[in-house]
């Protein structure tokens, strides 16, 4: 006999089930005439007809109304989805989408390729599937997945970038706000008048972005490459002095490498080079049909919200990409500023932290609904976001990986937007948040636009291109709703990789009171070249509290203020930047930060460095009772850019009225050599007044330990 519900009003949703059954069974019974529900919609649709009936006292259970939490139980394997799950206004009751104890679901945006012909193809084996949906224009991907991993298209060149040679209309040193182009001229050897040539893509790396651009033309002889959409930002290096980096990717002449492949959409054809070990008949592939697989749709305006409902233990997989610009793509909503634009027909970034880019699962107007436990993994655009209209959403103990763009997003209306899109008081804990930006480069782990009152905290963030916590999307001293924001006991690491520059582990903008940094961990952040910093805040920082942080190794500065006002920097340990160690940017009348009772070590560098617009003269800091020491011998407090520059000691320092009550000194560190900066019983920094530092519970807890 099949086992009894787990819930008076609980439903099993299998895939050996019907959506015409009761779903009161979790298998099917022995006469095949009852059983579980077949879909999540469908189980969805039977909430619906529940809360349809206005008294369900005189009715038997089918169509009785709720009467309490309910839990739909989906049994595990894959649910392909023909069209994202949607939930609206009218789904808003306490019902939970849960795993079945023991099993995994998945909800699958993806198909399974089969029918393989094996062939050659530049001396390798090949791999060759017919898809008449693709030669008919019906379906088309960017993204294929072999046994749970991604493979990548042909891209050349295979390491490294290619420079281009000449952009015309621009002319070098070349700034942030130049003009802006759609072609540019190839070095010889670099580009190829390839099969299906408006399927090339180039990939531009530049300043704090990525531009992709689809190839129009190619002309061989002038070595011309005319492009889709033009620059969002002058096709230059971030330095100004030279062109643009960039790659070529989707080439078929290219494809030569195990694990590559290249769909011949007019031909309708998948080629696929395999790896040794992988057969047709047991290799998994997949190729997404979908760009999103769950949304939650209210309407704030009209204060019809989606609320109380909970997801735990599901995997969401396998989605697509689409530019934010292009037909079909579902457009983030709400960022930009004065000096940036939002992306239109004809733009080619995603701009800063790929903000345009959505979420394969996308909340609005939402309030009080959970995700916990869940995977989203093999996708293309960011993994959850959280848009205007929604307050109270708890993501927690969620891992998000293989991803085409960043981790979390959280964003709704600025301070001069509809009171009624405002977004904020949202629980984001216990997740690990890994290998993303895959397709945008400039994606993060956690991007925070206007948003307030949230709490992020004990998340694991790691392998990406930019930065691991960005909060806030106001450039300089405006009003700005982005405020009370909790960002603590994070473990943020290895970003960068030398490919963008002006990152952070975690980013800040605009004014922000209560906005406390503490007690994260974060290191080994790497820039191309400028800006790869641990914590960063960035134009009109204000009002933030940064303590109990321990940052290290870093290609530029580990601490770095570009401009801001009255920070308070307290309690840190900053150490090993490969160009100093603390920096300003730019100082203004007022107060920029108070640098006090932080332990600063360094590797050969100075501790302090001048900026753009700062000069150590002009004081733009308070900074006292630190303790500094570096490791490969005599302390320099500072040193202004450039070659003619004097380094500073303490008491050149202390002459210009900084670091009074400050010693040098060894830390005595339990073991700096493992990165264990303990302090020892008899350390100098406690007659300083610092204060111990215990990041033994940083990045995700055991989940047992997460209050429900």
């Amino acid at each position: 006999m099949t086992p009894a519900p787990m819930g008076p009003q609980d439903l099993f949703v299998s895939l050996q089930g019907k959506d015409t059954w009761s779903g009161r069974l979790s298998e099917p019974n022995a006469e095949k005439t009852d059983g579980p529900l077949a879909t999540p919609a469908g189980a969805r649709n039977r909430i619906r007809a529940f809360k349809a009936v206005p008294d369900y006292r005189n009715f038997s259970w089918e169509f009785q109304g709720l009467s309490g939490p309910i839990t739909i139980w989906l049994r595990g394997g894959r649910y392909a989805l023909k069209e994202p799950l949607s939930f609206g206004p009218e789904d808003s009751a306490p019902v939970t989408y849960a795993a079945y104890p023991g099993e995994k679901p998945v909800l699958d945006g993806g198909e399974r390729i089969t029918g393989w012909r094996v062939t050659q193809h530049n001396g390798r084996t090949c791999w060759v599937a017919d898809l008449p949906d693709v030669a008919d224009g019906r379906w088309s991907f960017r993204q294929l997945f072999v046994d749970g991993e991604r493979r990548p298209r042909p891209r050349l060149p295979r390491e490294g970038v290619f420079y281009m040679e000449d952009v015309p209309g621009l002319k070098l040193p070349a700034a942030w706000g130049s003009s802006k182009q759609r072609a540019f001229v190839a070095a010889p050897g670099d580009f190829g008048a390839w099969r299906n040539i408006s399927d090339v893509e180039v990939v531009a790396l530049h300043w704090w972005i990525e531009e992709r651009f689809p190839v129009v033309s190619y002309d061989a002889h002038t070595r011309r490459v005319e492009l889709g959409r033009r620059g969002y930002a002058p096709l230059s290096d971030d330095t100004g002095k030279r062109y643009a980096r960039y790659y070529v990717e989707n080439m078929f002449e290219a494809l030569d490498q195990p694990g590559q492949w290249y769909l011949d959409r007019p031909a309708g054809k998948l080629y696929y080079l395999p790896f040794a070990g992988e057969s047709p008949e047991t290799t998994e592939v997949y190729a997404p049909r979908l760009l999103q697989i769950l949304r939650i749709e209210g309407d704030a305006e009209h204060n019809r919200f989606v609320e109380f409902l909970r997801f735990q233990g599901l995997v969401f997989q396998h989605t697509d990409w689409r530019h934010p610009d292009e037909e079909g793509a579902v457009a983030s909503t709400g960022f930009g500023h004065p000096g940036e634009v939002h992306l239109r027909q004809g733009d080619a970034a995603a701009a800063q932290a790929a903000c345009d880019v959505p979420g394969v699962v996308r909340l609005t107007g939402a309030r009080h609904i959970n995700i916990e436990d869940c995977a989203v993994r093999n996708a293309g655009w960011y993994g959850i976001e959280v848009g205007p209209g929604c307050q109270g959403v708890r993501i927690i103990g969620n891992e998000l990986y293989d991803l085409g763009g960043g981790g979390i997003k959280l964003n709704g209306s600025n301070a001069e937007g509809p009171r009624w899109g405002r977004n904020g008081l949202h629980r984001l804990t216990d997740n690990h948040i890994h290998c993303g930006g895959r397709i945008f480069h400039s994606a993060v782990g956690v991007l925070v636009g206007h948003s307030f009152g949230n709490v992020i905290i004990h998340n694991h963030i790691h392998d990406l291109y930019y930065s691991g916590i960005s909060v806030g999307w106001v450039w300089g001293f405006s009003e700005n709703v982005t405020c009370d924001n909790r960002v603590e006991k994070n473990h943020i690491h290895h970003l960068g990789g030398g490919g963008l520059s002006d990152m952070g582990g975690i980013y800040t903008l605009g004014v922000q009171p209560g906005t406390v940094l503490r007690g994260n961990l974060i290191h080994d952040v790497t820039k191309s070249n400028y800006g790869g910093w641990c914590i960063y805040p960035d134009e009109g920082s204000s009002h933030i509290l940064i303590e109990k942080n321990i940052c290290y190794e870093t290609n530029s500065q580990v601490f770095h203020q570009h401009y801001g006002r009255e920070n308070v920097v307290r309690n840190n340990i900053f150490a090993f930047g490969e160009e100093r160690v603390i920096a300003l940017s730019r100082s203004d009348v007022h107060l920029s930060f108070t640098f006090e009772r932080n332990i600063v070590v360094s590797r050969g560098k100075p501790m302090f460095a001048g900026g753009y617009g700062h000069r150590f003269e002009q004081r733009g800091y308070i900074t006292d009772l630190n303790l500094f020491w570096d490791i490969t011998g005599e302390v320099v407090l500072g040193q202004a850019r450039g070659p003619d520059s004097k380094p500073l000691n303490l008491a050149e320092w202390q002459k210009m009225g900084f670091d009074r009550h400050s010693l040098v000194a060894d830390p005595k560190f339990r073991d700096l050599e493992a990165r264990d900066f303990t302090l020892l019983p008899d350390s100098p920094a406690w007659s300083i007044g610092f204060e111990p530092i215990d990041l033994s519970d940083v990045g995700p807890r055991p989940r047992k330990s997460v209050h429900p």
